[in-house]
């Protein structure tokens, strides 16, 4: 049995190699957010239980990890025995399999396995995300097991766009999970819309050759004897530039077939 597909959403999952390879985790993007050119990152952790996926942001490389722990606790175990070192690692969540009174309050107990839950979030600079409701997030079709809080959210360590989640129960529909959500701020890209220019075979472009070649000829070359003498001669002719350009060049529209001078 396969996992949903819809044209409007990526899927991103291990493929196995063997039957007891088959993963139990799987990622969706939606197609709206491939400008950020979204990665899943075999090449750093490789674990059918765990899908790191990469990101880029205002030019810059985020991550984002999706988890599931089983009862023997696989995943975790994993990321406690290597070395790996992830910079900016926004989000670890998912399905961790451990209840404690630290985050389910009907739960009266402490497990130890927590200990290692929150070492392993500490070496990615992440903390344990604060609810916005609290709500359970597993729904037991099982009288004899507990509806439970065992869907986490670890986000990094101060930021104060991303401090904490929330959990939707009214999203859960037939699925014994709620969904979590946390709001993540893309930044814009921005699209340059106007240029200094100067048009070709115009009399400011006559004027510009004939005051910058002018210049040149101006900036005395003979003592070039250190590298001080050379960036003082580089530096006063892109000042010379600067100023000539601006004198001559103004501000016009970028248009679709613009040239890049």
């Amino acid at each position: 049995m396969g996992v949903p597909n819809h044209l409007n959403w990526l899927i991103f999952s291990k493929n196995p190699t063997v039957n007891s390879d088959f993963p139990r985790v799987v990622t969706y993007i939606n197609i709206r957010l491939l400008s950020l050119y979204f990665l899943l990152r075999k090449d750093i952790l490789n674990h059918r239980d765990i899908l790191l996926i990469s990101f880029f942001n205002n030019n810059k490389l985020f991550f984002f990890m999706n988890i599931y722990s089983d009862s023997s606790q696989s995943a975790l175990k994993y990321l406690k025995n290597i070395e790996i070192n992830i910079q900016n690692l926004l989000v670890m969540t998912r399905d961790f399999n451990i209840r404690d009174n630290l985050w389910d309050s009907l739960y009266p107990y402490y497990f130890s396995l927590s200990d290692d839950l929150f070492i392993i979030a500490d070496s990615f600079n992440l903390g344990l995300s604060v609810l916005t409701n609290q709500v359970l997030t597993r729904y037991s079709d099982n009288i004899q097991e507990a509806n439970s809080v065992i869907n986490l959210m670890f986000m990094q360590f101060g930021s104060s766009k991303m401090d904490n989640h929330s959990i939707h129960h009214d999203w859960r529909l037939t699925s014994d999970y709620a969904p979590l959500t946390v709001m993540i701020s893309i930044v814009e890209k921005h699209v340059q819309t106007k240029k200094y220019s100067i048009i070709k075979n115009s009399d400011e472009e006559h004027t510009f050759i004939k005051e910058l070649t002018k210049s040149l000829r101006s900036i005395n070359t003979s003592d070039i004897g250190d590298i001080a003498h050379l960036d003082n001669i580089v530096n006063e002719f892109t000042s010379s530039l600067e100023s000539i350009w601006a004198k001559n060049s103004k501000v016009i529209n970028i248009m679709v077939h613009s040239k890049s001078w």
